[in-house]
């Protein structure tokens, strides 16, 4: 301020010189001003090219495929490989593939399941560029970060849309993962304007097409439905409706926890218990919840088995409590969907679970045992697929993206993201070899899908049905053992048996 105020008393000194050393001074000090005004009027909200800071947390929420990794320093290698891999295309001549999900979580059990994901997406982008033949369109990859539980999808979506309809060729978006509302809007939105979606580990059965409607045109999915799931489950071991009771999350926003329990509803129809409910709204209380539902199974005499429709964070609550009930000299039987998977990263299950007789069984969507042990069905998936999967996972550090042992797979998230690209890739090539297809031949090559044209998964065969859905497809049983670890037990199958021909019937259920 004083130096403003000494530049305006100079503007009228005798001496020109000073005069005019008055007037830049003052205009420095003016434009400095106005410079400082605008910055904090208009603070910069720029993370990247094409990422934004969103929110109160000032999330970077966007897309790009350059090697920005949204904070999420534990992606940093496979961002840079995605970076190189894509700076190595020609503009002009290459399709773009999106993967859409969020790359923060604040759930530890979650985070190396991105990690994963996104390794999975570039081994096959890296695959189909560099193993094919050939091929073309090259594919490039980019990440869609749509922020914690995905509260920032529309603005990622119009970003999406505008790269499908400009330069970018966007031409699929994948890794939509969970089953929630946000998920279910995202998809909508994306698909009402035309864009194809191959959903990777959505299982909800309100986020699907089927016969009597449509509301996703361009959705494929490459993992079994919630229901689908549950029948692999109850054809792997035969259990007795008035033996069972039901536990199930009652937050209605969560559309896997809901799907899940109208599947096992109906399953337990015969079933002499209420079922029992948590609230993952009220997380405060579901622990003490679990404690209370442990000691009604020790009440109900006749309770073998117990079917779980809800998150993993209350299934482990839930056998914590079942680990300590005070009837331990009975048998329990817990069975749940893909979210049990999540068991055996968790550093708070109590191990001793099954040392108190409580057997936790679930249903996995790949893993990497399931087609390369003796018992691996001749139909449905082959060993073949898999290890052309394993190879370059093996080669992960090779190709800059960090190691990916053997433990790293087993949660599965590697080997969907692959076959989802894999999907995707397929969708992209076949409709017009050589050239970057239109949108809506893309979507068009999802009931294509099938038969001798079915895709090959290292999570087994996908044969989309007509609507988009993996008809029969192979879903692995894995059963938590004696030290809390999970166990591959063997693969089941929805219509209990593999498919022989890869072709879905009129109606596949």
């Amino acid at each position: 301020m004083h130096r403003l105020v000494d530049a305006f008393r100079n503007l009228f000194a005798p001496n020109l010189l000073t005069r005019i050393v008055a007037v830049t001074a003052a205009l420095a000090v003016l434009g400095a001003a106005a410079w400082f005004g605008w910055g904090f009027l208009h603070p910069d909200t720029s993370c990247a090219e094409g990422v934004e800071k969103t929110g109160p947390e000032q999330e970077c929420v966007g897309v790009s495929g350059d090697g920005f990794v949204f904070g999420n320093e534990e992606l940093r290698k496979v961002g840079e490989a995605i970076a190189r891999e894509n700076a190595t295309l020609e503009p002009g001549t290459y399709a773009t593939v999106a993967v859409m999900m969020p790359f923060l979580s604040d759930d530890p059990t979650r985070r190396p399941t991105i990690v994963h994901a996104v390794q999975g997406a570039f081994l096959q982008q890296y695959r189909a560029n560099h193993e094919s033949n050939g091929e073309r369109p090259p594919i490039r990859l980019v990440l869609a970060n749509t922020g914690k539980e995905s509260v920032y999808w529309k603005p990622v979506v119009d970003r999406l849309v505008a790269m499908a309809e400009g330069p970018d060729h966007l031409r699929a978006v994948t890794g939509v993962s969970t089953s929630g509302q946000t998920t279910k809007d995202a998809v909508t939105a994306l698909t009402g304007k035309h864009v194809p979606v191959v959903g990777t580990t959505i299982t909800a059965d309100d986020i699907a097409n089927s016969e009597r409607q449509e509301p996703f045109p361009g959705l494929a999915r490459v993992v079994p439905t919630n229901r689908d799931e549950a029948r692999a489950l109850t054809h792997f071991g035969r259990t007795d409706p008035r033996k069972s009771l039901l536990v199930h999350d009652r937050n209605p926003d969560d559309r896997y926890a809901r799907t899940l329990r109208d599947v096992f509803d109906r399953l337990l129809a015969d079933s002499p218990y209420q079922p029992q409910p948590i609230d993952s709204t009220d997380a405060g209380s579901t622990a003490s919840t679990a404690r209370q539902i442990a000691l009604f199974v020790c009440g109900a005499k006749d309770a073998e088995n117990v079917f779980f429709a809800g998150r993993h964070t209350q299934l482990r609550e839930f056998v914590n409590a079942l680990s300590a009930r005070p009837c331990q000299d009975r048998p329990v039987t817990v069975l749940t969907g893909d979210e049990g998977s999540y068991l055996g990263s968790d550093a708070r299950l109590d191990r001793n679970a099954v040392k108190h007789k409580v057997t936790v069984r679930y249903t996995a969507l790949a893993h990497p045992d399931a087609w390369r042990g003796a018992p691996a069905p001749a139909a449905g998936g082959s060993r073949n697929a898999y290890d052309t999967f394993a190879r370059l996972a093996a080669k992960g550090d090779d190709l800059g993206i960090g190691t990916l042992a053997r433990g790293d797979l087993t949660d599965g998230q590697a080997i969907v993201a692959y076959d989802a690209m894999a999907t995707a890739v397929q969708g992209i090539r076949t409709p017009d070899p050589g050239h970057v297809p239109r949108l809506v031949s893309v979507a068009n090559e999802w009931p294509r899908l099938m038969g001798p044209q079915r895709v090959e998964g290292a999570g087994g065969w996908i044969c989309l049905d007509v609507h988009g859905n993996p008809y029969n497809k192979a879903v692995p049983v894995m059963e938590l053992s004696a030290d809390g670890t999970p166990v591959f037990v063997r693969i089941s199958w929805p219509e209990g048996r593999p498919p022989t021909d890869c072709i879905p019937p009129k109606e596949s259920g």
